[in-house]
């Protein structure tokens, strides 16, 4: 009886999947205001994204060292792990 309802969720998920998939092609290939903008704001998404995967290829070494110092004290260099007035709870 599970794998019966197991099958039903499946195949009601792939129907729904399968449905907002053609609905979402259809609206991407109409020549629509909203599609236009849809486009314009996922390009830009994506560009972002692009620049910052290389930004931190390029910096990304430098921004950590810049915020884990090396030296000796606690965690980042100076800071002490706890406070010094809380001793252990």
């Amino acid at each position: 009886m599970e794998e019966q309802w197991d099958f039903q969720l499946l195949s009601r998920i792939a129907d729904s999947l399968v449905a907002f998939l053609s609905e979402f092609v259809d609206d991407w290939l109409a020549n629509d205001m909203r599609v236009a903008v849809f486009k314009i704001l996922l390009s830009w998404l994506v560009l972002s994204l692009i620049a910052i995967h290389f930004a931190w290829k390029v910096y990304g070494n430098t921004v950590n060292d810049m915020y884990y110092r090396q030296g000796t004290g606690g965690q980042n260099g100076g800071t002490p792990d706890t406070a010094p007035h809380l001793r252990g709870w």
